[in-house]
């Protein structure tokens, strides 16, 4: 004979008798019902992540779409920029070609854009002021960029060292071993600082200077300013090296005006001491009229502050 529990609760309403069977029926049907509502509800939440996760299935397949089709516009505007700039520097190339090929006609038949004068009815020099010679060393290429001061190739036709071809050198080239610091020769901005693939010049800086004046430093190991920049005289611009077509380390140096080809060396020896120098040695450029610039320009009521108790140097520090 099984042995029954019986619980009796008494209140108000009279005494009610309960079996612990019942109690058991009811407290399983209690935590029945409550799972039953509580898979109810995970299956209604999981429905909706579940619709919420397609959702997002979808959107980030369209956002992957649109991320595809900017990775390929951006891949055709690559291409088309490196396209451009091949055109631009293969322009560059054939212009520098046909200064080449007009200098050394020059050169062949003793051209000159204006007849031999002296220089004293070209450049009245002794009228100047000091602050006017320093101020036209300051602004025009002058001095040295590297600190040897050698001229291993100079201006002019040669023998192309790799190619062995005769060709115009637009420039000179100075001893200059690898990591030597190379310097501006003149204040101006940097129009070009970085690596020109086509050229053989390597990385490559180019400055603007007054005047129409621009000065070009070739095969550099690295590069120390950037496009836009403004530089002063003996300012640092890079590290010499052997980038691009040189057969050793060596500074690459050109000085240009309104981007005809000068010879750099009366330059590189312009100063105070030998101050007449360039312009017994340089007949392409207008000394007359841009020494009266200079005059006007030194005499101006109001200087810049940047010029006044300046000390000016004739060299490079």
């Amino acid at each position: 004979m099984r042995h029954r529990y019986q619980i009796t609760v008494t209140d108000f309403r009279g005494a009610r008798h309960f079996t612990l069977n019942q109690i058991m029926r009811r407290a399983l049907l209690g935590t029945a019902g409550m799972i039953a509502l509580a898979l109810l509800g995970g299956a209604m939440v999981i429905h909706v992540l579940n619709g919420r996760l397609s959702n997002l299935n979808a959107e980030l397949a369209i956002l992957e779409a649109q991320r595809a089709t900017v990775l390929a516009e951006r891949a055709a505007l690559q291409g088309e920029r490196r396209k451009l700039q091949g055109e631009i520097e293969e322009k560059s190339l054939a212009l520098m070609a046909l200064g080449d090929e007009l200098e050394h006609i020059e050169l062949l038949i003793g051209l000159r854009s204006e007849p031999e004068r002296p220089l004293a009815q070209r450049v009245n020099t002794a009228s100047q002021t000091a602050f006017e010679k320093r101020l036209m060393l300051q602004s025009i290429p002058s001095g040295w960029p590297v600190y040897s001061e050698q001229v291993t190739s100079g201006f002019g036709m040669r023998r192309h060292p790799i190619s062995e071809r005769m060709a115009m050198h637009g420039g000179v080239d100075l001893r200059a071993t690898r990591g030597t610091p190379v310097h501006a020769t003149a204040d101006g901005v940097v129009e070009w600082a970085a690596k020109q693939h086509n050229s053989g010049m390597g990385k490559v800086v180019r400055l603007v200077h007054n005047f129409g004046f621009t000065t070009l430093y070739g095969h550099l190991d690295r590069i120390e300013v950037r496009p836009g920049q403004f530089v002063q005289r003996g300012d640092l611009l890079g590290y010499a090296g052997n980038t691009g077509t040189a057969t050793a380390p060596h500074l690459h140096y050109e000085v240009r005006h309104l981007n005809r080809r000068l010879d750099p060396k009366p330059f590189l020896r312009w100063s105070l001491d030998e101050y007449d120098i360039l312009f017994a040695k340089e007949e392409h450029v207008e000394w007359e009229s841009l020494v009266e610039v200079i005059r006007r320009t030194a005499r101006a009521p109001e200087r810049p502050s940047s010029l006044q108790g300046q000390t000016w140097s004739a060299s490079l520090p």
